[in-house]
């Protein structure tokens, strides 16, 4: 397994669509072993293809404490199927926008079908932040950030904070 490089807002490889992945092989995965590794060193608990520059349907999650047995799920051609009306509102931030949050209201709950790790058809039911989790980084997979859903002004100073950090760090 391992590590690879997070990309980071601004940067427009992160506005790609993501493309449906055709099988579950080996390749796909030692992809998403890496992305698993990748996500538990960052430490975050969930990860997309695209954040690494693959712009395939993929995604890791683990929202287990840090004090418990890891729980990770691979999802794999997810799709929301069904959305809860109950609308809740959390502080998100996000791997490819580093230390930057933002109050988002999401739906609750949700249904998806999957794939998983095997290749097997699944399909989950679940609320919370396994949810909003999961909403978030299918959001990546239609090349949007979780700063989208914020106004022009909220997001532009988030980026604009980005980009400054990104310039400092290339001139030092």
């Amino acid at each position: 397994m391992a590590i690879l490089p997070i990309i980071t807002a601004p940067d427009r490889r992160l506005k790609v669509k993501s493309a449906p992945v055709e099988a579950v092989d080996d390749r796909i995965r030692r992809l998403l072993d890496d992305m698993l590794e990748t996500m538990y060193e960052a430490p975050g608990i969930g990860l997309s293809a695209v954040q690494i520059g693959v712009t395939k349907c993929l995604i890791t999650v683990d929202v287990s404490p840090e004090d418990e047995e890891k729980r990770p799920l691979y999802l794999v051609n997810p799709e929301i199927i069904q959305y809860s009306e109950q609308i809740e509102t959390y502080n998100e931030g996000c791997l490819s926008l580093p230390d930057q949050f933002a109050d988002l209201p999401r739906p609750e709950a949700i249904t998806l079908n999957y794939l998983d790790y095997d290749g097997a058809s699944q399909q989950l039911q679940t609320d919370g932040l396994l949810s909003r989790c999961i909403q978030h980084e299918m959001d990546h997979l239609k090349g949007r950030l979780f700063v989208d859903h914020l106004s022009a002004v909220k997001r532009g100073m988030i980026l604009r904070k980005l980009d400054k950090v990104r310039r400092q760090k290339v001139s030092a």
